[in-house]
């Protein structure tokens, strides 16, 4: 059939089956090698209508293409998991939206409990990438830890221990952070490790204390990071602390070690590493 026919039969308009078929996701059945026109097959249909509801529901390109490879089972858990953190976005909007109400309405809001711990010196293998939504953020987690199941590391003990990521940015549509996956490792074998894994950087963290905020949800559901940060900025202001240069992380509270049902229940921690009473970072 032709473009204009399967268009209206799909539910999409020409210019979107032309732009799928430039990414490889819907590519006609035939095109003519003289005119260039595309004809499609009705066999193509299913696939393109499922397109067309995935786009209603906002699924990115990439991730509709990876479902349209799938098994129908898998492709139904991943339309479940994607639509699961797009409720997850929205609550975490909708909170922000209320805070943002409050505040403007000269209210008092109800602000995240700060607590504050010692984090020792530490050695680090690292990974770091440009990441613009979750999913990356995700992969990019994966990626480490794909590595390091190959020849599992000596684990250091405890939240020091546990492995966090460090946004040295925003990750969202106008802003790829990047961030940065960091696993610890004991210091006595770090550079007998890092020639393990060539895959990822060594470094070295200072002792330091940080302000942190503990929320029992993945860490990759869309906290608001204003509300996190208002509840930082608050706290120090009290507290009369300042936060160090370095970059809001979270903490995987899930990989603390050693493995425990609680461990694998502890959810994550959003914290900032603090100067000290001196001033210093």
């Amino acid at each position: 059939m032709s473009i204009g026919e399967f268009a209206r039969l799909s539910r999409l308009s020409a210019k979107a089956l032309r732009l799928y078929n430039e990414l490889g996701l819907l590519p006609p059945a035939q095109v003519d090698p003289d005119s260039g026109y595309r004809w499609y097959a009705a066999g193509q249909l299913d696939n393109a209508r499922l397109v067309a509801s995935l786009r209603q529901i906002g699924v990115p390109l990439a991730q509709i293409q990876l479902i349209l490879s799938l098994e129908p089972e898998a492709a139904a858990a991943q339309v479940g998991a994607y639509w699961s953190g797009d409720e997850a976005d929205h609550a975490a909007r909708r909170d922000l939206a209320g805070y943002l109400v409050d505040r403007l309405a000269g209210k008092r809001n109800v602000m995240y409990e700060v607590k504050v711990r010692d984090i020792p010196a530490r050695s680090l293998l690292c990974l770091l990438r440009h990441a613009s939504n979750k999913q990356e953020v995700w992969d990019l987690g994966k990626e480490v830890i794909g590595m390091l199941k190959a020849q599992p590391p000596p684990r250091v003990d405890g939240v020091a221990g546990a492995a966090f990521l460090i946004y040295y940015g925003d990750v969202n549509q106008d802003s790829d952070g990047p961030v940065e996956f960091c696993w610890p490792v004991p210091q006595d074998l770090a550079c007998q490790l890092a020639a393990s894994f060539p895959g990822l950087t060594l470094r070295t963290e200072p002792a330091h204390q940080e302000a942190y905020i503990h929320l029992a949800q993945d860490p990759l559901t869309a906290t608001p990071s204003q509300l996190l940060s208002d509840s930082f900025i608050a706290w120090a202001a009290e507290q009369q602390r300042q936060p160090s240069d370095l970059p809001l992380r979270v903490t995987l509270l899930t990989t603390t070690a050693p493995v425990t049902d609680a461990s694998r229940r502890g959810g994550s921690d959003f914290a900032l590493a603090l100067r000290d009473r001196a001033g210093a970072a």
